[in-house]
């Protein structure tokens, strides 16, 4: 029903205004619509089947309304966003039944007590609530973009204080010379919920902690927590590997950022970019689609189309996935899959060369109101 309602701005995704008339289109259907005028009182769609909020799904969000404000000069966008990460922080910045902040967390500091998933299931469940690492960093990430946009630091301290809040509880070994983490937490931050560490959580928290530092423009924020990070990327980079769609375009994602220079970025370049066209070569992205997930997907064409060593012949394959899943795109879900398409049809604030694009609208921004 809802990809029929939305079949004609789905119908042109090879040009950069059919894409642009997507993006707006499925924007305003997973978030809901708003008015001219009316932006100062927009709230954002609740989801029905997370309880009203994901972070990961919301991140995107985020990044989405900034490249949209870039993309269309219509700044209405930029108080979306806003009233977006009003409603994480006032829901996922909660506990569960929404009574209290979490931990130290206050109005004025929403992320103290680090931010929930927004999981369906309770804690203890094997799919249930707590905190994820790399979605925290992919919130992160989002706050430090809408900063530059809004030129305000307030986004970026908000980052700066959940790294500072969420770092100690998953990384153990802090300091020392072989620090290690947990890829997921419980909610109150007082223990671990898994034994493992994920493949890609120091590359995130790398890249993340030195955007939001050099932001912040003080080398003393978030010093010690990236020398962790640095310790266990220099471990980890030389033994790299997956042949997972999204971590593989997130990799490449990830290393972008240390493109050129940065040995851990040019190595974890190649090695993606190297199972990726064996992905291709034997045909997993051509497989029915009852054997994938297009979410997965959008992490290759995203990690494609922002990293400059991947080929033209991976542009040309991400204009044909998307041609694909622009007609299975609510098959699977109503959030996390259209809005993780739209950031790979227009990627935008997610590319490191889009910065000076979202200080132009804080520019513009400043000179309209003098």
């Amino acid at each position: 029903m809802a990809a029929a309602s939305l079949a004609g701005a789905l119908r042109d995704l090879a040009s950069p205004a059919g894409r642009l008339a997507a993006f707006r289109a499925v924007t305003d259907h997973v978030y809901g619509p708003c008015s001219p005028g009316q932006a100062a009182s927009w709230r954002p769609h609740t989801y029905a089947d997370n309880k009203s909020r994901y972070l990961w799904t919301d991140a995107f969000g985020v990044c989405n309304f900034l490249t949209l404000a870039v993309e269309t000069g219509d700044r209405a966008y930029l108080d979306q966003a806003d009233a977006l990460i009003t409603a994480v922080h006032d829901t996922l910045g909660r506990t569960p039944d929404r009574k209290r902040r979490l931990g130290p967390a206050t109005d004025e500091e929403p992320t103290r007590g680090g931010l929930r998933i927004g999981k369906v299931h309770p804690e203890g469940h094997r799919d249930g609530d707590g905190q994820y690492f790399h979605y925290l960093t992919k919130w992160a990430f989002a706050l430090n973009r809408m900063s530059l946009a809004r030129g305000n630091d307030k986004y970026n301290r908000w980052a700066v204080q959940l790294v500072e809040a969420v770092h100690p509880h998953f990384v153990h070994g802090s300091g020392g010379p072989a620090p290690r983490m947990w890829w997921k937490i419980s909610i109150d931050m007082s223990q671990p919920a898994v034994a493992s560490e994920g493949n890609l959580d120091p590359f995130d928290g790398l890249v993340t902690y030195r955007l939001l530092q050099d932001t912040a423009g003080d080398a003393a924020v978030l010093r010690h927590e990236i020398a962790d990070m640095e310790r266990m990327v220099e471990r980890k980079y030389k033994r790299y590997d997956s042949d997972d769609p999204l971590d593989l375009g997130e990799a490449l994602w990830l290393s972008h950022w240390g493109l050129p220079g940065q040995p851990w970025a040019q190595l974890v370049t190649e090695r993606s970019l190297d199972a990726l066209e064996d992905l291709w070569s034997r045909g997993y992205f051509r497989a029915p689609e009852h054997f994938r997930l297009a979410f997965r997907e959008f992490g290759t064409t995203l990690g494609v189309q922002v990293n400059p060593q991947a080929g033209p012949p991976w542009q040309q394959r991400a204009t044909q996935l998307h041609q694909y899943w622009g007609q299975h795109l609510f098959t699977r879900d109503a959030d996390i899959t259209p809005v993780m398409f739209c950031t790979s049809l227009i990627p935008g604030a997610w590319d490191r060369r889009y910065a000076d694009k979202l200080r132009g609208l804080a520019a513009r921004s400043t000179a309209s109101e003098q």
